[in-house]
């Protein structure tokens, strides 16, 4: 419907102070007619005020307006606390009944928005958010005002009304009810990184909300392992010790038992994932007859900044006696005792580069080598023509723990090193640069040592199919046995050299039990929205995985085979928070966004949150379940008002506002209106000078 205004404007038609004169000199002359009382001052008067009006060139204008109708917005919260009890429900009826009422206004725009956490990426409920998108297109000057529809935990409220961007009340119905309980745990201190082989502290409470404090028992395990289990009270302060067993993410759960009537479990627990990084990884090597590659093993150790070094090596061949003391074959004296007695522990890995018996270190220390590795260590045997030899380190208490028996033969005969099919498998050796073409694309060797009795892995292997690099694990330990001395033909470029950096680093570092390099593993990958399962084996095939959601809810996966030795499926991760899977033996976890979302922090309904915002804007805040009239309350059009609440109402301000769809211009001293004005003021005063 058009309403039409009409007005007056001016355009002089000549300059301002010309007509400001005239003015003045009319005004002049008016002033002094009044004065001397002269006849038919009143009619000369309009006379004047007439010519001096046409100057500044008045016309009539007409505008045709179209009035714009009101906005206002209705912000549904659907965000996982509205699932609790008969939030959902509640929230439904609301929002049936308000769209209802606000249709019934006229001149209003309803925008209805929803705002949720289904995407997985924000961190707790954001109303304010979805406003703003919701009435990004709408001026200040059309906002009638904002309703939402919410438990009241709202994290992104403004810090005052003037942040909203509109002058317009917000009001807030509140779902849920007042009596609501709930327990939770609450993080005091949680660290962020762990030395492994140390511990760190983690300081937390359990709250109970809605009930008075009563005992709670707390669970806490790491990596699903329980560590220790104990009871306490509600809003005591709790310090528990977590030993940090490995690099990588360290999953903590502190988790405490349900309370009677509560909304809900899911905030009875709380995640920390602590980043165990090693202070230094110490590495013994020891080289024994010098070689060509004798330094290869020394460089890649000293280029990798994490690896403290201990390197010693033999000069002397045994063949070369000349009658010095062992004890004066060095610049300074080896220190076996304090190496391989006192501090053998501290080391991750001890290598041994073409070392031969020689009477440098008594049997006895080979004898706590092999204990060493029983109780967790790890050696690698870089093998040479000395492990076929009479004074092999295999005739020492080592061949309790070594992979595989000399036979005595050395092979010497140019050969390529090729992966087995357990090496396709493994993490150590899998998809090394040059291993996908048959032969493999790199430089070959000419040296290698037989063996006999194999009971390690065989991932590589060289001439004749001998077994060439050989894993094993022995007790809590490990062992790798390199049966060549050629790698250093690969580091030197020979033929094109070969993988040796990333061969050798993997290798080490499977030694020291890194996590990535597990040849069984059970993983949770976080990859943008979607959660990846991927299962490391050397078998054949995998079992179904059970994956279980922050919320509870599990499922059965049936993994694909990817390429050699994992297989993998990929699901939607719509929920934040922890993620578990098993397949019965192997269990892994990994948290999806923050490590404890605030949507879950505090899950009982409240007021308090919006009550100072909803105040100061003139509006209000009650509860669906608890008002004087339960359910929605009536909502009225109010024009102009400081408050826009009542008892059983909440109200809306309509705004006056119109666009322009037409103008009419009517000039009123210009064409024959002008001119009769002019003529019949003129001959008025005519008229009345003639009497």
């Amino acid at each position: 419907m058009l309403n039409m205004n009409l007005g007056i404007s001016f355009a002089p038609l000549l300059p301002s102070y010309v007509v400001w004169a005239a003015f003045g000199v009319a005004a002049a002359i008016a002033v002094l007619l009044v004065l001397v009382r002269s006849p038919g001052a009143l009619v000369r008067t309009a006379a004047l005020a007439l010519l001096v009006l046409a100057l500044t060139n008045p016309s009539l204008t007409r505008e045709d307006r179209d009035p714009i109708p009101s906005v206002a917005a209705v912000i549904v919260d659907k965000s996982p606390s509205q699932n609790f009890s008969d939030r959902t429900q509640q929230t439904e009826a609301a929002r049936t009944a308000l769209s209802e009422r606000l249709r019934r206004i006229p001149g209003l725009e309803v925008r209805v928005a929803e705002a949720s956490q289904s995407d997985g990426e924000n961190d707790g409920t954001r109303l304010f958010s979805a406003l703003s998108s919701t009435l990004a297109d709408v001026p200040p000057d059309r906002i009638a005002g904002a309703i939402f529809i919410t438990d009241g935990r709202v994290h992104d409220v403004p810090a005052d009304a003037a942040a909203l961007g509109f002058a317009a009340p917000v009001h807030a119905l509140i779902t849920g009810r007042k009596d609501e309980r709930d327990r939770r745990v609450v993080l005091l201190t949680a660290p962020r990184f762990g030395i492994v082989g140390q511990s760190q502290t983690i300081v937390f409470r359990v709250e109970d909300q809605g009930v008075a404090p009563s005992p709670a028992q707390i669970e806490v395990r790491r990596d699903g392992e329980a560590l220790e289990s104990r009871t306490v009270t509600a809003g005591q302060t709790v310090r528990v010790e977590i030993p940090i067993s490995h690099a990588g993410p360290n999953i903590v759960e502190i988790e405490a038992s349900a309370l009677d009537g509560e909304l809900t479990q899911i905030n009875n627990r709380a995640v920390v994932s602590i980043d165990g990084v090693r202070d230094k990884l110490r590495v013994l090597l020891v080289s024994g007859e010098p070689h060509a590659g004798e330094r290869t093993w020394r460089n890649l150790l000293k280029s990798d900044a994490s690896v403290d070094l201990v390197h010693f090596t033999i000069l002397r061949p045994p063949e070369k006696q000349d009658g010095t003391p062992i004890n004066e074959l060095s610049l300074i004296a080896f220190p076996t005792r304090e190496l391989f007695q006192q501090k053998i522990n501290e080391f991750q890995l001890i290598i041994f580069d073409r070392y031969a018996r020689q009477g440098v270190l008594p049997i006895i220390y080979f004898d706590n080598i092999a204990k060493y590795v029983q109780d967790g260590g790890a050696v690698l045997v870089a093998a040479g023509p000395d492990y076929a030899s009479s004074t092999s380190i295999w005739r020492t208490p080592l061949d309790a723990v070594l992979p595989a028996e000399p036979s005595g033969n050395v092979t010497e005969q140019p050969f390529r090193a090729q992966l087995t099919d357990p090496g396709k498998r493994h993490p150590v050796t899998r998809g090394l640069d040059g291993a996908d073409s048959d032969p493999p694309r790199w430089s070959r060797w000419f040296r290698l040592v037989d063996t006999k009795s194999l009971h390690g892995t065989n991932v590589m292997q060289g001439a004749e199919g001998k077994p060439l690099l050989v894993l094993a694990r022995q007790g809590e330990g490990r062992v790798a046995l390199l049966l060549s001395d050629h790698i250093w033909l690969w580091a030197r470029g020979y033929e094109g050299g070969g993988p040796h950096i990333d061969l050798l680093r993997r290798l080490s570092h499977w030694l020291m039990k890194q996590p990535e390099l597990e040849e069984e593993a059970l993983r949770l990958i976080v990859n943008g929205r979607d959660l990846l399962v991927q299962r490391q084996t050397m078998a054949d095939g995998v079992g179904e995985v059970t994956l279980t959601s922050p919320s509870g809810a599990t499922r059965r996966l049936t993994l694909s085979a990817g390429e050699p030795g994992v297989w993998r499926a990929s699901v939607n991760a719509n929920e934040l928070g922890l993620w578990r899977a098993t397949d019965g033996k192997l269990t892994a976890l990994v948290n999806v966004g923050p490590a404890n979302p605030r949507e879950f922090a505090e899950v009982t309904s409240t007021l308090d949150v919006l009550r100072n915002l909803t105040n100061a804007t003139g509006g209000d805040v009650r509860r669906l379940a608890e008002a004087t009239t339960p359910g929605v309350p009536r909502v009225i059009a109010v024009r102009s008002s400081t408050t826009y609440k009542g008892e059983d109402w909440i109200g809306l301000k309509m705004r006056d506002v119109s666009v322009v769809r037409g103008i009419g211009v009517l000039p009123i001293f210009a064409g024959i209106i002008g001119l009769l004005l002019l003529v019949g003021s003129l001959a008025a005063t005519w008229a009345r000078e003639g009497r």
